[in-house]
């Protein structure tokens, strides 16, 4: 869970992800649930937190059944697809979703 002041702390990188979820155009629940999972794990160190985004926007689309590829989330982000691969489940166990059943 995470406080007011987390939202007010981040407001730049939260600007960077409705950037970013404008380029993949994704919906109202994926970008709902992409801001709430970066925000419930948002990393201290500034330079982890393009990857932090890529990876909550990725699981936000998985959630929302908004799916979009780990590759086309990292470069709309402009990070690796690595960083994404290597993040997400962590952010969905942080935030205490459930993984999508393939």
């Amino acid at each position: 869970m995470y406080r007011a002041r987390d939202e007010r702390d981040n407001a730049e990188w939260l600007a960077d992800l409705e950037t970013a979820a404008d380029r993949l155009d994704l919906g109202t629940d994926a970008r709902s649930c992409a801001r709430e999972t970066f925000l419930t794990g948002v990393p201290e160190r500034d330079r982890s937190k393009p990857a932090a985004i890529a990876a909550a926007l990725y699981v936000g689309a998985l959630v929302a059944g908004d799916q979009r590829s780990q590759g086309t989330v990292a470069e709309a982000v402009g990070v690796s697809r690595l960083a994404v691969q290597q993040r997400w489940k962590d952010l969905l166990d942080a935030a205490g979703l459930d993984a999508p059943e393939w």
